[in-house]
Formats: C-alpha cells, structure tokens, sequence
C-alpha cells in the first residue's frame, strides 16, 4: 500500500502545476508568465488583482510604484516584503492580462477557478489577509460590498482576518484624496498589526 502524500510534497507539485500553466495562453498578451509568492510558513497574504507590465518583466509581483505605496501602507521595506516565509502574494489572476484604454485589463477568472482554492488550503498559518481592490474583494468578501470604497469604509467588520484595501496604483490618487480617513485611520491600524505578526 502506498504511503500518502506529505503536504510539502503536494505543495511542490501544485506550485510546479501552476508555473507551466497556459489555459489563458490564447487570450494573454505574451506567453503565460505565472507571477506570485508563496510559502505554507507565511502568516500574511496579500490578495490583489494582476501583475502589472512592471512585475510581468521582473518576475516580482508589486515590483513597481503600486508595491512602493503597499509597502508603505504596510510598514515594512522591501527585503522583509518578498520574505516568502512571513508573506504570500498571490493575485487572482496570476499573470499580466494586458492593458486596456483605461489601464490594466482584468485578471483571467479561469485562474482562480483552476487554482485558488488549492492554494489557499496549502496555506494553515495565516492570520491575516490584505484584499486589494473589486476582483480580490468580490471573491474573498463575496460580493458583500457594492464598491471598493464601501469595503474599506467596512474594514472593521472582517478585522484582523481580512482586510480590504484600495488599489495602491498612483492611479488612486484622487481616491486617496477623497478619501483621507483610510490613511488616517486604517492605515495606522494596519501597521501596528503586520508589525505584530512579523514580530512573533
């Protein structure tokens, strides 16, 4: 009789799975690029949309001006950002989908219909979870809010398990401006705690 599996083992070949994926081969503007961060150890995840044109050439997701401002929103610097060990980033579509009149397309929904759930079950140690921008808010949230700005204004109502946030993308700014009671509220709030979980 067969041993079964162990979960490092399993973990291996999903990520091995995901990095030879091409089901959105067809639809995507170069070859199928799959971009995210991911350890069964981190204690963090960031949830956003896409990779940018900036991440899809690097190889690092949030490796541009929106991953300078999430950093910030964080507290943290940019060695302690891609430490896999305390944080996972995985986006709801995990490669660059293109650009549109109005900026970076959508993401594949066949990502995270093929792959999400079996990540998120490799991943037993976390404690909190960022939720950047209307994909990864509809799907973690499900679909609870009307707008972006409806969810954050809510954040108390998931704290400290899942924590909604705008886009970090400088094309927020007038966002931010309109809105300087996240900045000054919850941004606060959210480094204290991602502070407290790296500290542990």
């Amino acid at each position: 009789m067969a041993k079964p599996k162990e979960p490092l083992s399993t973990f291996k070949e999903l990520i091995s799975e995901i990095e030879t994926c091409n089901i959105c081969r067809a639809q995507l503007p170069f070859e199928p690029k799959p971009i995210l961060q991911v350890n069964p150890k981190a204690r963090l995840l960031i949830v956003g949309q896409a990779p940018g044109r900036k991440a899809h050439e690097s190889g690092k997701p949030f490796d541009d001006a929106s991953g300078n401002r999430l950093r910030e929103w964080m507290g943290v610097n940019r060695e302690l950002f891609y430490c896999s060990d305390l944080i996972a980033i995985i986006p709801m579509g995990f490669c660059f989908p293109g650009t549109g009149k109005a900026g970076d397309l959508p993401p594949r929904s066949e990502c995270a219909h093929t792959w999400r759930s079996r990540l998120m079950a490799q991943l037993p140690s976390l404690e909190t979870t960022l939720v950047i921008g209307q994909y990864a808010q509809n799907y973690h949230l499900e679909k609870k809010y009307q707008t972006v700005t409806e969810a954050v204004n809510h954040w108390r109502n998931s704290w400290p398990k899942l924590v909604p946030l705008p886009h970090p993308s400088p094309r927020n700014n007038l966002w931010l401006k309109r809105n300087p009671w996240f900045e000054e509220k919850l941004v606060p709030v959210l480094k204290k705690r991602i502070s407290s979980i790296i500290s542990e």
